[in-house]
Parts: structure tokens; C-alpha cells; sequence
């Protein structure tokens, strides 16, 4: 197996979890538009792929010979620590397991979320800054320790934000 399986297998980076935004080149725009990607423009006006992606089936990119470049390049902390050997496929893949299980319990303390592109952490964000589904403490507490797990594991430094054009 390869470091290309670890991440067919994983989709955190794909599923909003990670973060908001992919960046695209303006010549990926038309492109992405015809695998039924949602481009959004970023504040500075740049052009982006909100996540949670659409293109995520099962953990796995519908559109994985034809994503965009942000995509192909980007590169967790795990797939680093795969890739330079100081992780087994064994030891990554049970890390992924792990991270997607704190997600459940995050999920577990949600309301049903009819729309399925909006990732289980920003869904918990919202209602913890007083959404209508009262989300309790111990899905905040829940939220922490997904997150926690996620900037260990996952995130090569601290998350950035990205703002949409007119919001």
C-alpha cells in the first residue's frame, strides 16, 4: 500500500474537518465545475472549493484522477510521518480510525443535519455559539477533543480561516 491509500481511506481533508477551503487556480474553475464542485471565491477574490466536498463518497474523492491541483499537493502531518517512515500504513490508518470515531461522538450529540456538506465540526461550532439545537457540554468537551486530535495528527501548524467574498 501506498501513501495514496492512506488517503483514499481517511477523506478528513475532504470532509470539512480539516478545513473550509482548497485553494484553486482560476484555469481548475470550469473544471471543477463540471464534477459538480461548489467554487466559492474567497474574500482577496481568489477562487476556492468549499469542503465538506461533494466529490467525497465513502471516505473516498469520486473525482481523484481529475482533482485539483491544492488538492494533489496538500499533505497532512500523518501522510508526512508515513511517508518519511516513522508510521506504519498500520499505525496511520488506526490514527484515522481514531479521529473518525471522536468525530462520531461529536455527531452523536448533534441534531440530524439534512445537508450533508456541512462537516460535523462546523456544525458543532455553530451550535455551541447558540444555534436552536442546544448543544450541550459534553458535545463541546466532545468537539475539544476532536479537534485537539485532529491539530495533533493532522495539521502541519495552526488552522486558517478563509473568508468568503462579501461575508
Amino acid at each position: 500500500m501506498s501513501s495514496s491509500d492512506l488517503c483514499r481511506r481517511c477523506g478528513l481533508c475532504c470532509d470539512g474537518n480539516l478545513f473550509s477551503h482548497v485553494p484553486l487556480e482560476h484555469s481548475e474553475v470550469d473544471a471543477a465545475r463540471r464534477h459538480g464542485l461548489e467554487v466559492v471565491q474567497l474574500a482577496g477574490g481568489a477562487p476556492a472549493l468549499r469542503q465538506c466536498c461533494p466529490a467525497l463518497r465513502a471516505r473516498q474523492c469520486s473525482v481523484y484522477g481529475a482533482r485539483p491541483e491544492g488538492c494533489r499537493r496538500y499533505g497532512c502531518r500523518l501522510l508526512d510521518a508515513l511517508s518519511r517512515q516513522t508510521l506504519s500504513l498500520e499505525e496511520a490508518l488506526a490514527v484515522v480510525e481514531r479521529a473518525h470515531a471522536l468525530l462520531a461522538v461529536v455527531e452523536r450529540g448533534l441534531e440530524p443535519e439534512p445537508d450533508r456538506f456541512v462537516s460535523v465540526l462546523e456544525r458543532a461550532r455553530f451550535a455551541s455559539w447558540g444555534g436552536a439545537d442546544g448543544s450541550s457540554s459534553s458535545t463541546n468537551a466532545a468537539r475539544e477533543r476532536a479537534e485537539a486530535f485532529l491539530d495533533e495528527h493532522f495539521h502541519g501548524g495552526p488552522r486558517r480561516f478563509e473568508f468568503l467574498a462579501g461575508g
